[in-house]
């Protein structure tokens, strides 16, 4: 098996009736994509109880995770034992946006704490799911594990976060800034086909490559090769929308939940690398020292590549799958 994305059960759109964000506001006939993976269980009442909901990266993929999903499933029998749910976040397209909606600019603001009820919402709904097994998150995803843990400490099992931070501050939060201004600098976005729009784009993925690209690929690529993956990578912005970028920027840049670590009761896998974005020994080191039932991996990432590839992560697989193997028939 290549990867888990490529074997899903199910991949839908369900619309709810309404969703209300946390300041008030509230949208009718409210799209969440989501697809599935794995084998069900229910309890005597008729709960899914073994359901894994999977967060993603700021990019919309899964790039470390898709391929430890590849790792895991093809030395466990986890696709028998555990019901992935996959769940486009809100503010992303496909799930209910500023793109997706036509509202663009008048979309309502939104926090971490909305994403996570939209998710919790739409799992009652669709699912029949009131407490999932567990969460798992890479970088931004990870910020709506550690919400979700710290809001409802008493709705999962485990969390298993990838890259991520406790809060954006510091360097993360002056990445955001610099969004912010290449955003606030296009007089015309609304326009389709403005040129200013298309070129603040490039520029945001220009800051997300960077931030997303290995130190190792950087201190061993010269100009030319980096510049050549490089245009790879900015060829994505032509399918980003910039207004769901503002308001995903906006909503990160207020994450901070280093305070409620504590409330933590999860048991908590937290793994760092070596990436230009989080910094492995800070970041986690927050995570060792708050969330009480937390095991911290720092694996060395010695990837060439901008994206990571399969054999990156099986140095750390077995130790994952050892931790997930707490939670096989729970």
């Amino acid at each position: 098996m290549s990867s888990i994305f490529n074997s899903l059960n199910e991949r839908g759109i369900h619309v709810m009736d309404s969703f209300e964000f946390e300041y008030g506001r509230v949208l009718d006939n409210v799209a969440v994509e989501y697809s599935t993976y794995g084998t069900p269980k229910y309890d005597d009442d008729g709960y899914i109880t073994n359901a894994i909901i999977f967060s993603s990266t700021f990019r919309g993929i899964y790039s470390f995770l898709s391929n430890s999903h590849s790792y895991i499933i093809d030395n466990s029998n986890f696709a028998d034992e555990f019901y992935f749910i996959i769940i486009r976040s809100l503010g992303t397209p496909g799930s209910c946006s500023p793109s997706s909606t036509g509202l663009n600019d008048d979309f309502p603001s939104y926090n971490c704490r909305d994403q996570v009820n939209f998710k919790r919402q739409f799992l009652d709904e669709k699912f029949k799911i009131k407490k999932i097994l567990g969460l798992i998150g890479e970088g931004i995803g990870g910020f709506q594990v550690l919400t979700w843990a710290c809001e409802y400490p008493d709705e999962m099992k485990f969390i298993f976060v990838v890259n991520s931070a406790a809060k954006v501050s510091g360097y993360r939060f002056i990445i955001s800034k610099t969004f912010e201004a290449i955003i606030e600098s296009v007089d015309d976005l609304g326009d389709e086909y403005s040129a200013s729009k298309n070129k603040a784009l490039l520029a945001i993925n220009a800051l997300l490559f960077a931030h997303s690209s290995s130190k190792f690929a950087f201190d061993n690529f010269d100009n030319d090769d980096i510049s050549v993956i490089f245009e790879d990578f900015a060829d994505e912005c032509f399918f980003r929308d910039i207004y769901d970028f503002k308001f995903r920027n906006e909503c990160d840049m207020k994450f901070d939940v280093v305070n409620k670590l504590s409330d933590i009761k999860a048991k908590s896998l937290f793994v760092g690398t070596n990436n230009n974005y989080f910094h492995s020994i800070l970041d986690t080191g927050l995570f060792r020292d708050n969330v009480p039932d937390s095991v911290v991996l720092i694996q060395e990432n010695t990837k060439k590549e901008y994206y990571f590839k399969e054999e990156d992560y099986a140095l750390m697989g077995d130790k994952v799958i050892s931790f997930l193997n707490q939670f096989v028939d729970e």
